[in-house]
């Protein structure tokens, strides 16, 4: 196993565009990434000494909707390793095209809050190759640390449609939970992508406009995954324990502009929470929080 330290989050828009050229139609003759199919990157990320700027916090949680406090909220670490995610996928040893993959589902435990004035590691590595019906599924792992201690982690789980799939060996953590019927609308405006964008550095060109959306077959831009996911957590921050697990899959996509209904539910200490269209009842986002044990 390779081991790569950064001394500073590594520039954004540069691998973005290294991951993005090839798959445009209009210059998808450039020379790109050629990925190794069946592999798996024998390689750690690494970035030591990790601290906050409060005006960058003070960014995310405008956009997303967390109040101010003095511990992150559960979806900001994703922050800090947004970087080492895209450099290790627009690795030659990554087995798909990033523009090709879609965030499928995700993973968060937060062991304990994180306190705005620490500094943290976070390391990054992937894992479990593996077949889903339609092409295949590979997980990106985070782990975050203060000192020795482990205080959050991450699964990401990214899937590449392709021919030849087979069955998953196992079921996933929210089939057949349904999207809690809720009264609370959020109007999400065009420039969403490009505001959330802008503090994730994630310029993929899905999320940013209309015209670079259907470079890629959306009739529109949509919202990122993780505003989805950290939006709905801000709407039940009060609820949250200090300690939890949060699993949430991402089902259709967010068309912008467009007007949500944001749902949840309490059971036997689980909380269940989701995301559908406000005009038709298409699920977008389902997660789920339980206490850690």
């Amino acid at each position: 196993m390779t081991t790569r330290v950064f001394t500073k989050a590594p520039a954004t828009l540069p691998l973005m565009l290294k991951a993005a050229l090839p798959a445009i139609p209009v210059v998808g003759a450039l020379p790109g990434v050629k990925h190794a199919r069946g592999t798996v990157p024998d390689l750690v990320l690494e970035r030591h000494g990790v601290s906050t700027d409060p005006a960058h916090l003070e960014a995310y949680n405008d956009v997303c909707g967390f109040p101010r406090s003095d511990t992150l909220p559960a979806t900001y670490p994703h922050m800090a390793a947004f970087g080492l995610h895209m450099t290790l996928m627009t690795e030659t040893t990554f087995p798909f095209a990033p523009m090709g993959l879609v965030h499928l589902r995700n993973s968060i435990t937060q062991h304990r809050p994180i306190r705005v004035d620490e500094s943290f590691d976070v390391t990054v590595r992937t894992a479990d190759l593996r077949p889903h019906p339609k092409g295949s599924l590979i997980d990106i792992l985070t782990a975050v640390t203060v000192g020795t201690e482990l205080v959050w982690e991450e699964t990401m789980t990214l899937f590449s449609r392709h021919k030849g799939g087979s069955a998953e060996a196992a079921s996933a953590p929210l089939t057949g939970v349904a999207v809690p019927e809720g009264v609370v609308h959020w109007k999400l405006a065009g420039d969403l992508g490009r505001r959330y964008a802008a503090v994730s550095g994630d310029r993929n060109p899905i999320h940013l406009h209309p015209l670079t959306a259907k470079a890629f077959g959306f009739s529109s831009n949509i919202a990122h995954g993780m505003w989805t996911l950290a939006r709905s957590l801000a709407a039940v921050q009060n609820k949250l324990p200090d300690a939890f697990v949060n699993e949430a899959e991402f089902r259709k996509p967010v068309l912008l502009p467009t007007t949500v209904v944001f749902g949840s539910t309490i059971d036997d200490g689980v909380l269940t929470f989701g995301v559908q269209g406000a005009r038709k009842p298409v699920p977008h986002l389902v997660g789920r929080v339980r206490p850690l044990a």
